[in-house]
């Protein structure tokens, strides 16, 4: 892995500072303008266009573009009992947490006979994407449906890519996991074509009014393209993980941890954040035989580690660490030093933090309960990960009686003249016989 060294002068402030940090080479711009006659093909060929696609990308030619109910239970009853039990404590454990997230209407009385009151409504209908390229994610299936559910969406539809080597449905796991979570609306179609399915809708797939879930660069185009006529949850970009550490921590664990997240993909990115040298080059050393004995290595983890987006970075203290961290913005952090619950209560910026050396990123990938759809990019910076209010919306109440809206309506006046907007203040006029009360 490279080395960056921040250390003395060299620890910049703000944007500079952000600018120093590795990060990978993710155009969406450049995608956009190869999904755009993909996306408009399904729009106006509709199912047809999903079949031509799935031969052209997956290599196998659908009969149906819906999954057959059958292949849902036939997926289920397949399932090794081990994954089973293994995918029920992860739903277990990611309804606990979500449903904690439920909002409630809340009445503010603003005076005497007004009031607001702001109330949370689900999204009506919803489509879900799980990828099945490089792996199989039933995991991501967990962490798009569980905060869908718990928000009370009503219709949920999934979509995942078709899989030659299963006559042309979805990874099997994949299904088991839609069974399980009781999810019967599931499409065999991958990147820009689903999202521009549950975009337009076609003859068999009714369309969504927002697009969740991961995937690469293609689904993240096809997000920004629909953009204002769905609702989206982040354009994804490679996964990340960056480790703040000190002295304290095990070269073992973090060099595993930045394994971990290498093996997802070559555009992975894995930082580590040191005050230690000594830690630095441990962890460099447990690189080596690590990776060696490790699957996924030529294809995905090699390229990661030594890619521009992966670096050991130098600091001189933890405190240099965590300005550092927050420019980052991960999408997954790791705090692995002294005291590393009080460090953790200074990070800003990331999508989900974990704290110490028993929380590694792969329980959150699992089974913490957290979600692990989360933003990237340095998108942490202002936005978060998904959950129950990503498929929410706010909606203000007003109730003003006749006596409310007298004692402030000379103010409701003055103002819609200060912007040279009459008509705002003659519906108030309107209402008290044009004399208005206060004036």
């Amino acid at each position: 892995m490279a080395r960056i060294d921040l250390r003395g002068d060299a620890l910049p402030e703000g944007p500079a500072l952000r600018d120093l940090l590795p990060r990978a080479d993710f155009d969406v711009s450049a995608a956009l303008e190869k999904v755009r006659p993909i996306c408009e093909a399904v729009h106006h060929r509709g199912d047809a266009a999903l079949v031509d696609y799935a031969e052209k990308f997956d290599g196998v030619r659908l009969e149906s573009v819906r999954v057959p109910a059958r292949a849902l239970t036939d997926a289920l009853e397949q399932l090794d009992p081990d994954v089973r039990a293994a995918l029920e404590e992860s739903i277990r454990r990611a309804r606990v947490v979500h449903r904690a997230q439920r909002r409630t209407a809340h009445t503010t009385q603003v005076v005497p006979g007004g009031s607001v009151t702001e109330k949370w409504v689900p999204v009506d209908r919803v489509g879900l994407y799980a990828p099945g390229g490089r792996s199989v994610y039933p995991s991501s299936v967990i962490m798009n449906v569980v905060p869908a559910q718990e928000a009370g969406v009503a219709s949920i539809a999934l979509a995942s890519p078709a899989q030659a080597d299963f006559g042309g449905l979805p990874h099997p796991t994949i299904l088991a996991a839609c069974a399980l979570l009781g999810i019967d609306e599931v499409y065999a179609a991958g990147g820009a074509t689903a999202v521009a399915m549950f975009a337009y809708g076609t003859e068999s797939c009714p369309p969504a009014n927002m697009v969740t879930g991961p995937g690469n660069i293609w689904v993240a185009a096809a997000k920004r393209y629909f953009a204002g006529r769905i609702g989206i949850d982040a354009e994804a970009g490679p996964t990340e993980i960056a480790i703040l550490a000190d002295d304290s921590a095990d070269p073992a664990h973090v060099a595993s941890d930045l394994i971990s997240q290498a093996e997802h993909d070559p555009l992975a990115a894995a930082v580590l954040v040191t005050d230690s040298l000594a830690l630095a080059d441990a962890v460099a050393k447990e690189l080596e035989p690590q990776v060696a004995a490790t699957k996924h290595i030529e294809d995905r983890i090699v390229p990661a580690l030594g890619g521009r987006q992966s670096a050991i970075v130098l600091v001189d203290g933890v405190a240099e660490g965590l300005r550092v961290v927050n420019a980052y913005g991960a999408e997954h952090l790791e705090i692995q030093t002294a005291d590393a619950h009080a460090v953790a209560d200074r990070v800003t910026n990331a999508g989900a933090v974990f704290v110490g050396p028993w929380a590694p990123v792969s329980l959150g990938d699992y089974a913490a309960g957290s979600n692990h759809v989360l933003p990237t990019g340095g998108c942490a910076c202002h936005s978060s990960g998904l959950s129950v209010q990503s498929f929410l919306r706010g909606i203000h109440i007003v109730d003003y009686t006749r006596d409310a809206l007298a004692e402030v309506a000379h103010h409701v006046v003055t103002l819609a003249e200060a912007e040279d907007l009459p008509a705002h203040g003659a519906a108030v006029k309107a209402r008290f016989g044009w004399k208005v009360p206060g004036k």
